[in-house]
């Protein structure tokens, strides 16, 4: 009965997390850091705008763009058809689409559908599974991976760190100890490679090498700068509480806006790599990324693909959701492309040396 009871509140939890994403104001205050940079024009480009290649590898994958569309939801009424929507975009696209939490589908056969059917709808393209980092911590049996990885045929395992969203989430699991010693016996047991990524509060060098001496092989930085997991949390405690007094007022509001940009997450990554033991790692640039020239600064910083949620999510519950998702993918690329032409980068990888300027103040 226990266990019954908690898969019913992760179901109305995750559900609940969908509408405040699509209704609330729930943002960040800061921005991302990439209104910093700009790229220097080249007038002479020397480049045929319809030969530029924005086809690229990621985890030894060949996709079409250095785009995914990242980790948003699975396991409640309505989120299978919000999957197959992204997952048949994703498809068409040829690029990787990451599974929201599988939590509940440890805790409940209810709903699992709503997760594998992405694979079903794309047999071809890199699909990720999902679990959060609390779990890692409890420790997962051989069994649990094993259901995870196999109801989506995942290409790899992201573990999600979401301490913030965990502190302020009224049930929510703020026992990370031992977190680490987990996760490497998680990636040294597992067949596919192992993503970490944050949910929105960034992810520094310091971080990211712990995390990949643990045995990661991709880090997704996810920043501050878009979906503010706090504040989606603050809204669903104050639904049930309603005013949150926990903290002092001067506290909640540098809570509020706690977290590392996403362009700051990257420089810091890209030092990193340049320690010899660190290269072969590869970057998700995520949080707050909202057009492709954004996505092409990301790539001059150092990340391999780029990753949206929130944006698609939107898409998807558009009258004609996979086109509509398909279609502002498209728009992304298209920026991304004019931006490559603008600085005569004909490729991803002739992009990623290309030097964008910081201005300051």
């Amino acid at each position: 009965m226990q266990n019954e009871d908690l898969a019913t509140q992760t179901i109305e939890r995750k559900q609940r997390h969908v509408e405040l994403c699509l209704e609330g104001d729930v943002d960040f205050n800061k921005r991302s850091g990439f209104e910093r940079y700009e790229f220097r024009h080249n007038a002479v480009p020397e480049l045929n705008l319809n030969e530029i290649d924005l086809s690229t590898t990621f985890l030894s994958k060949k996709i079409n763009y250095p785009l995914m569309i990242s980790s948003m939801t699975g396991g409640y009424n309505g989120a299978t058809q919000v999957n197959a929507m992204l997952a048949e975009a994703c498809e068409a696209l040829n690029i990787p689409l990451g599974i929201g939490s599988m939590r509940q589908a440890l805790e409940s056969e209810a709903h699992r559908e709503s997760f594998s059917v992405v694979r079903k709808v794309a047999p071809t393209i890199p699909i990720f599974a999902n679990i959060g980092a609390a779990e890692v911590a409890a420790g997962l049996s051989t069994a649990q991976t094993k259901l995870l990885v196999d109801l989506v045929r995942a290409d790899a395992l992201i573990v999600h760190l979401n301490a913030a969203q965990e502190l302020f989430q009224p049930e929510g699991n703020t026992n990370f100890k031992g977190f680490l010693g987990e996760l490497r016996k998680l990636c040294k047991r597992l067949s596919v490679p192992v993503i970490a990524k944050e949910v929105g509060n960034g992810i520094s060098g310091e971080v990211a090498k712990r995390l990949i001496d643990a045995g990661v092989r991709a880090i997704d930085v996810a920043g501050a700068g878009g979906t503010n997991w706090q504040k989606v949390e603050v809204l669903r405690y104050e639904e049930r509480f309603n005013r949150d007094e926990r903290f002092t007022e001067g506290g909640f509001a540098e809570l509020m806006n706690w977290g590392i940009p996403t362009a700051e997450c990257l420089e810091d990554l890209r030092l990193l790599r340049r320690r010899k033991a660190y290269r072969s790692i590869q970057v998700i640039a995520s949080g707050g990324i909202s057009n492709g020239v954004e996505i092409a600064k990301a790539l001059a910083l150092g990340a391999d693909i780029a990753a949206l949620a929130k944006p698609f999510l939107k898409a998807a519950f558009e009258p004609d959701g996979a086109e509509a998702v398909k279609a502002f993918a498209l728009r992304l690329m298209n920026d991304l492309r004019a931006t490559m032409f603008l600085v005569g980068a004909k490729t991803i990888k002739a992009l990623k040396i290309e030097k964008i300027a910081e201005r300051r103040g």
